[in-house]
């Protein structure tokens, strides 16, 4: 079992910058990829950035060059920081973990809001 807390999010102006951070506790070692959805307001979800134990990296190309997916070295945190945010960027953003035996785990949900 993986639980995964969500922090960060929040309202910004288009062009500011925004972070999330998600923090895992339970199994792990488990974990072979930590990342992050987002699912807009008419419900279509998109898989923003992913990062796997090895640190290879994954960006949706509507965000590729604004933001940035890390993971601390013990691997228990992942944190995703958004620049350059645009009134599209407005979602709920979930982390995930998917596990070497394939389960999938999900945070509770942080809003980020872009608007002026």
């Amino acid at each position: 079992q993986v639980q995964l807390v969500e922090s960060g999010g929040g309202l910004v102006q288009p062009g500011g910058s925004l972070g999330l951070s998600c923090a895992a506790s339970g199994s792990i070692p488990s974990i072979a990829i930590m990342g992050w959805y987002r699912r807009f307001q008419d419900k279509e979800r998109e898989l923003v950035a992913s990062m796997d134990s090895g640190g290879r990296t994954t960006y949706a190309d509507s965000v590729k060059d604004r933001f940035t997916i890390s993971r601390d070295k013990a691997k228990i945190t992942v944190d995703l920081q958004m620049n350059s945010l645009k009134l599209e960027d407005t979602a709920v953003y979930y982390c995930y973990a998917s596990t070497w035996s394939q389960n999938l785990y999900w945070g509770q949900g942080a809003q980020v809001t872009v608007s002026s």
